[in-house]
């Protein structure tokens, strides 16, 4: 469960048991997804760019996507499919960046 105080959420692209999620461009797919969802609304041009709240990056090695809880204030229901497809692909999720890559 993820609190409601939590910085940032880091989905990362690892399943509970160590192994790599795949495809290798999930984050990014994802990040895409969620691209219109951003301050001030989606805009033209908007889905050109990754929104601030769901950013793919690479974590010790590891493929994730941080997603700011400002977006669970924007939109609940983009926020749940966030953490919906972490829950459903099994892939770890830390509140705050993950001090060191799970194998």
């Amino acid at each position: 469960m993820v609190s409601n105080s939590a910085k940032k959420i880091f989905i990362l692209g690892l399943t509970q048991n160590g192994r790599a999620f795949r495809p290798s461009d999930w984050a990014e797919r994802l990040a895409g997804v969620m691209s219109q969802f951003r301050p001030g609304g989606p805009q033209p041009g908007s889905h050109l760019g990754y929104s601030p709240w769901c950013i793919p990056t690479s974590v010790h090695g590891a493929r994730c996507v941080v997603v700011d809880p400002e977006l669970r204030d924007y939109d609940v229901m983009a926020w749940d499919f966030c953490m919906n497809f972490a829950k459903d692909n099994d892939l770890q999720i830390s509140q705050g960046e993950p001090q060191s890559k799970v194998s």
